[in-house]
């Protein structure tokens, strides 16, 4: 029943780009290494280039063992499986480099008009075999509508505005990332195995993230009644070099009086 190509058949193609999520499955060279088998399910990540080739944006999540293992050896394996109409179930064999986000490579895939919150890198994909197999054992499912929680989490972490503190980002007791650079750090450096996974994006998306905190002991005091914030917006942190300064003007004002009454004699 299964079926062999040396490339995507045109008439899957637009069957493709109909499906809601796929799979990635990717290994290290070790035999001891961790297999990972990822699901995907973000709206319009997965894009086809032509027979050939595909691409995906990645977005960030709890690891980075794809990253890693494409890294390594670039061995990856696309599945997408039918859930409505005819039973059907496709895989991709292929060759994957990733492209972090940053590079000349990942801005000409996803300009920033149409990056996504969190996302890290763009996988391209050269396909050197595909299958189609049955699928009869694969159930039927309404697809209902993607969840928003992974964008809405990583929207929140692009535009915080904190540095956070990752001097030891493997620590059972580090603190939680407060901003997307601080995650990939934190999560996305070294796979389970200790390849590594991100490389040059931590510090590109420096210049995409405000660092600037906003210290609220420098907002101006809100104005009581009886103006005792006002007077505290106008003190200094300083209060003795207030104090200091305030004795001065004083002495300079009577002094300046005394002269002035010594003259009128």
């Amino acid at each position: 029943m299964a079926k062999y190509y040396d490339e995507i058949p045109e008439w899957l193609l637009e069957w493709i780009q109909k499906q809601h999520m796929f799979w990635v499955a990717s290994a290290p060279l070790s035999t001891h290494g961790h297999v990972n088998l990822s699901p995907k399910g973000t709206a319009d990540c997965f894009h086809v280039v032509n027979s050939k080739q595909v691409w995906y944006e990645d977005l960030s999540g709890s690891g980075v063992e794809t990253i890693s293992h494409l890294r390594e050896n670039g061995r990856v394996t696309i599945m997408f499986s039918a859930f409505e109409g005819p039973p059907r179930i496709l895989r991709l064999w292929g060759t994957g480099t990733v492209h972090e986000y940053g590079t000349p490579e990942y801005s000409a895939l996803i300009p920033a008009e149409t990056r996504k919150p969190g996302s890290r890198a763009a996988i391209v994909i050269d396909v050197y075999q595909t299958c189609t197999s049955c699928g009869y054992a694969v159930p039927l499912y309404d697809f209902v509508k993607h969840r928003t929680q992974l964008l809405s989490h990583f929207d929140k972490l692009e535009t915080e505005q904190s540095e956070p503190d990752v001097n030891d980002p493997g620590s059972k007791g580090a603190a939680p990332p407060s901003d997307l650079r601080g995650y990939w750090l934190l999560k996305n450096i070294r796979s389970l195995d200790g390849l590594p996974g991100l490389v040059t994006a931590p510090d590109a998306i420096r210049s995409m993230i405000p660092h600037g905190r906003f210290d609220k002991d420098t907002r101006p005091m809100k104005r009581s009644r009886k103006g005792v914030g006002y007077l505290q917006a106008l003190v200094p942190r300083d209060r003795t070099s207030f104090i200091s300064g305030f004795m001065s003007s004083v002495v300079a004002m009577l002094v300046l009086v005394v002269a002035l009454g010594k003259l009128k004699l």
